[in-house]
C-alpha cells in the first residue's frame, strides 16, 4: 500500500481549513453536495470563531495513494494539539497567506515541524487575490524553508488553484512509512501511538492511532503500556473523515481502533498500544515524540447550578478525552461551592474550554481569575502555588514564570507596540529586520501576557501583527496577594496575586465595581480590598430601605418607634450571621461573570 502521512500547518487564519476542504474535493472523499465549509471543523465553537481548535484527521485516496491529512490549529494556546500530530506523520505542508506574510506562528510551526525531522513542503495561499508583493513573500517562504523559490507552491484555498499540483508535490517528496522497529520479527510485534481519542456511549472511548510497527485487528488482545490496562479491539477503521470500519490496520496507516472501555482515566494520549501478545513488552517498547503538557494558566470552574456538580464531572472527563492537556481537581468555593481547579496552556485555551461545557454539554459555569504558578521561597524551601488564596503572606521571595514572546509586524507599527511597554512589565526589547516588517522579541511575566496582552497589540497594530511565545524560566518578582472581602467575609474566588505597582489602582476599580454590581441587602455591606490584612480600598453598600410603619396612621408615636427598633435588631441579626459563616453572602454568577471581565 502506498501510504503518505502529512499534516498542514500554518497561523491562525491563514486558511488551513479552507486548503483542508478543496483537498476533500479534488480527492472526491467527500460529495460535492455533502461539502460545507470548514468541514473538517466539527465543533460549534470552531464554526464561530472561524479557526481550527481540534486537530482532525481524514483518509484521502488520490492516484493509487493514499493520503492520511492531520488539519491542525494555529493558535499558540493549541501548539500542544500540533506537537501530538507532527508525532503521527512524515511530511508538513507550511501554508502562509500571501496578504499576510510569515508570522509568528508560522516561524513556531517551522521550528517544531524541522525539529520532528518532517519534510516541509512550502505553499502561499490566497494567490487569487493577486496581491503586488506575492513575489516577496515567496522569496521569504523559500528562505525560510530553504528551497529555491521554484519551489513553493502557489494555491488558492477560496478556488482550487494550485491544489491538485500540491497534492502531486506531497506524494512525491514525503517519505513513505517505514517500520519504527528495527527487532520487528513478526505481526505479534505490533505498535501504535495514540495521538488523540473520543468517548463514544457504544463503542466506549476510540483511541485515534498510528500504526508504526505490525498491524491491528477486531478481537485482538491490546495492552496500553503506560497504564497496563488489556482489552480485546471492539472494532477498527478510517477517517473518512467519518468513522467507518475496516477488516484492520497495518503499519503506516492512521485510523482509529475502539476499545469498549467506558472508563475515563484507563487511556493517556501519547500512550503507545501494544498487541497483548507482543514479544518483549516493556521499556523500551514506548515510541517517541511526546512530551506531557505543562499548563501555565490556572482557572477554577464551579457550576452556576450547585445539582450540575456530578455533570461538570463527567462532561470534563468527557472533554480530557479530546484534550489531554486539560487538567483537573477538585476545588471548593465558601461562595460558589464545589468546583474544579483547571490547568490550561493559555487563555484562549480556557476560554473555548467553558463555551465547550456550555454548547456540547449544556452546562454554564463561573470561573476564578485566570492565574499562573508561583514559586514562594520560604526558609530556603520552594513551595509551588497554582491558586492564588494558597499564595502565603510571609515569604522569603517570590518567583514568577517568564516568557520569551516573539512579535512580526508591519515596521510602521513599531512605535505604538514598544508604547506597549507602559502597561506591561516588557524587558529586553530587540528587533529584527524581515524586509518590510520586523520581528520583536522581549521577555515579561506571564501573568501579563494572559491578561489583555494580545488583545493590545492586535488594536494598535490594526490587526497585522502577530505574536508566538514560550515559557523560558522563573524570575524573582516583586508581587502582592490581593484578596477581596464582603461584609467581612473573605470571597476566594476573588483573590488575585498583582505586582506592588499595580496592586492600589485595581483594588480600588474592583471594590468600586462589586458596589454597582451588587445587590443591596437589608444591611449594610462593606466591600474591601485587603493587602497582608491592611484595608487598602473600601466601598460601602448601604441597607435597602423599607418602610415599616407605612401602614399606620396617626395615633401614638410609640408604636412606630417599636417597629423601628424591631426592624434595627433584624438587620443587626442579619449581619451577625453574614459576618459569621457568610451564608448570607450570595454573590450572582452573571455578577462574578460581569466582575471578572477584562
Amino acid at each position: 500500500m502506498k501510504i503518505r502521512n502529512f499534516v498542514i500547518i500554518a497561523h491562525i487564519d491563514h486558511g488551513k481549513s479552507t486548503l483542508a476542504d478543496r483537498f476533500l474535493e479534488v480527492t472526491g472523499t467527500v460529495e460535492k453536495r455533502l461539502m460545507k465549509e470548514q468541514y473538517l471543523d466539527q465543533l460549534e465553537s470552531e464554526r464561530e470563531r472561524g479557526i481550527t481548535i481540534k486537530m482532525a484527521p481524514v483518509r484521502m485516496k488520490y492516484k493509487d495513494y493514499v493520503l492520511n491529512l492531520i488539519d491542525t490549529p494555529g493558535h499558540s494556546d493549541f501548539g500542544y494539539e500540533v506537537s501530538r500530530a507532527l508525532a503521527a506523520v512524515e511530511g508538513a505542508i507550511l501554508l502562509v497567506d500571501v496578504s499576510q506574510g510569515i508570522q509568528a506562528q508560522t516561524l513556531a510551526n517551522f521550528e517544531n515541524a524541522k525539529k520532528s525531522g518532517l519534510k516541509i513542503i512550502g505553499a502561499v495561499n490566497k494567490i487569487d487575490l493577486d496581491l503586488a508583493h506575492v513575489d516577496e513573500i515567496i522569496d521569504d517562504l523559500a528562505n525560510l524553508i530553504g528551497v529555491d523559490r521554484g519551489e513553493i507552491i502557489r494555491v488558492s484555498g477560496k478556488t482550487g488553484q494550485g491544489v491538485e499540483e500540491l497534492l502531486d508535490r506531497v506524494i512525491e517528496e514525503v517519505p513513505s512509512p517505514k517500520l519504527m522497529s528495527k527487532l520487528w520479527v513478526s505481526n505479534t510485534h505490533s505498535r501504535a501511538l495514540i495521538f488523540d481519542s473520543l468517548y463514544d456511549d457504544h463503542k466506549g472511548i476510540i483511541a485515534f492511532v498510528r500504526v508504526f510497527d505490525g498491524n491491528f485487528a477486531p478481537s485482538q488482545g491490546i495492552k496500553f503500556l503506560a497504564t497496563g490496562v488489556e482489552v480485546k479491539i471492539k472494532e477498527v477503521g478510517y477517517f473518512y473523515p467519518k468513522l467507518k470500519s475496516s477488516s484492520g490496520l497495518t503499519n503506516g496507516e492512521i485510523g482509529y481502533i475502539a476499545t469498549g472501555i467506558k472508563e475515563f482515566g484507563k487511556i493517556k494520549i501519547g500512550d503507545t498500544l501494544l498487541r497483548s501478545d507482543a514479544i518483549g513488552v516493556g521499556e523500551g517498547q514506548a515510541l517517541p515524540g511526546f512530551k506531557n503538557p505543562q499548563p501555565v494558566v490556572f482557572v477554577s470552574f464551579y457550576p452556576e447550578e450547585s445539582d450540575d456538580y456530578e455533570n461538570l464531572k463527567q462532561a470534563l472527563a468527557k472533554l480530557r478525552l479530546t484534550d489531554a492537556s486539560l487538567n483537573f481537581e477538585p476545588d471548593t468555593s465558601e461562595v460558589l461551592g464545589r468546583g474544579f481547579k483547571g490547568g490550561f496552556l493559555g487563555r484562549l485555551h480556557f476560554e473555548i474550554t467553558a463555551e465547550r461545557l456550555a454548547k456540547e454539554f449544556k452546562i454554564n459555569t463561573v470561573h476564578s481569575f485566570p492565574s499562573v504558578s508561583y514559586k514562594i521561597i520560604k526558609n530556603k524551601k520552594e513551595i509551588l502555588i497554582t491558586n492564588p488564596k494558597d499564595f502565603l503572606s510571609d515569604f522569603d521571595e517570590v518567583l514568577e514564570p517568564i516568557v520569551k514572546v516573539e512579535i512580526i509586524t508591519p515596521s510602521e507599527y513599531l512605535g505604538r507596540i514598544l508604547s506597549l511597554k507602559e502597561f506591561f512589565r516588557f524587558e529586553n526589547f530587540e528587533t529584527i529586520n524581515l524586509g518590510k516588517k520586523l520581528l520583536v522579541t522581549a521577555k515579561l511575566p506571564l501573568a501579563d501576557l494572559i491578561s489583555d496582552l494580545d488583545d493590545k497589540l492586535k488594536s494598535l497594530s490594526a490587526g497585522y501583527a502577530s505574536l508566538s511565545y514560550e515559557i523560558i524560566g522563573y524570575k524573582k518578582g516583586d508581587l502582592e496577594k490581593l484578596e477581596i472581602l464582603i461584609a467581612d467575609h473573605l470571597v476566594a474566588g476573588l483573590t488575585r496575586i498583582l505586582p506592588k505597582e499595580k496592586i492600589q489602582r485595581e483594588a480600588r476599580q474592583t471594590v468600586e465595581r462589586l458596589k454597582e454590581l451588587l445587590p443591596k441587602q437589608q444591611f449594610v455591606q462593606a466591600i474591601q480590598a485587603a493587602v497582608r490584612g491592611k484595608i487598602i480600598a473600601r466601598e460601602t453598600i448601604p441597607a435597602m430601605k423599607k418602610d415599616v410603619t407605612g401602614y399606620l396612621y396617626g395615633g401614638d408615636r410609640t408604636r412606630k418607634m417599636k417597629l423601628w427598633k424591631k426592624q434595627q435588631r433584624g438587620k443587626v441579626r442579619l449581619k451577625e450571621r453574614a459576618e459569621g459563616g457568610g451564608n448570607d453572602i450570595r454573590i450572582p454568577a452573571s455578577i462574578f461573570k460581569e466582575l471578572l471581565k477584562k
